[in-house]
């Protein structure tokens, strides 16, 4: 039997794994970068890309799917809208990590220190 905190720790890998798988792709942070600038089309995306149609929407159903982008529908026009909240919890989730990463280079600077004063007659 699991426990809620187990529970929340899988949801919260498992969304961040979908954040992470989309983000690995060049073309769909291409598209996120487009889309911070504001709502874009499909055709509007997928302009300054040398592909289909069809393999644009199969990025975008990527990101959907990750909670990266959502959807809208005005008339006819169906714009795509960047949605930061999973980028926040992917970036809460390596800052966890970036006190380990200074913690190293603190260490790295200082011994390159004593080197180089060792060195230094």
């Amino acid at each position: 039997m699991t426990d809620d905190r187990t529970m929340t720790d899988n949801s919260e890998a498992d969304d961040l794994s979908r954040t992470f798988a989309a983000l690995a792709d060049p073309t769909r942070r291409a598209i996120l970068a487009r889309l911070a600038e504001g709502e874009a089309s499909v055709t509007e995306l997928a302009e300054p890309f040398a592909m289909s149609l069809p393999a644009i929407s199969k990025h975008l159903k990527v990101l959907e799917r990750a909670g990266l982008i959502t959807r809208g529908q005005h008339a006819q026009w169906r714009p795509c809208r960047l949605e930061a909240a999973p980028l926040g919890e992917a970036t809460d989730w390596l800052v966890r990590y970036r006190k380990f990463w200074d913690g190293r280079f603190d260490r790295l600077d200082e011994h390159l220190r004593r080197v180089q004063q060792k060195d230094t007659p």
